[in-house]
């Protein structure tokens, strides 16, 4: 059987965006937004702040904060 790679940034966000999780992401500027993930692909995070849609390119994110756990047990590694 054939293990496959486990994208770990893809599972965490897809998490975040399923359980409507609230975060606080941080930029490399030093900025940062408190919201919750809507979506997001190869680039981009998109995050739902105060009720207004803001689009992250991930180049610029060198951190993302959830406010409570994130379930990983569900990665098969």
């Amino acid at each position: 059987m054939i293990k496959q790679a486990v994208n770990i940034q893809e599972a965490f966000l897809r998490e975040l965006k399923n359980k409507r999780i609230l975060c606080t992401v941080f930029l490399t500027n030093g900025f940062q937004y408190k919201g919750k993930v809507i979506g997001f692909d190869t680039y981009s995070v998109m995050l739902d702040v105060d009720g207004k849609q803001q689009v992250l390119f991930k180049h610029v994110i060198s951190t993302i904060v959830p406010s409570k756990k994130v379930d990983m047990k569900s990665i098969r590694q």
